[in-house]
């Protein structure tokens, strides 16, 4: 699967690093996805990362 973070959307809370630092990281205040496409093992950890996002930034497909 692939992930994505919306730049206009995301507030760079770094939840999603903090969860899933395989797969996102904090760069210049916003986060960016770092493993494309996510890997099998990371799926379920950055859809919990996703999931705790507060604004809703980060979508897969």
């Amino acid at each position: 699967m692939k992930a994505f973070v919306d730049q206009d959307v995301c507030i760079g809370c770094g939840q999603c690093e903090m969860i899933c630092p395989a797969v996102f990281k904090l760069n210049e205040g916003k986060s960016t996805v770092i493993q494309k496409p996510v890997t099998a093992e990371n799926e379920a950890t950055a859809e919990e990362a996703a999931d705790s996002c507060p604004v809703a930034a980060i979508t897969f497909s």
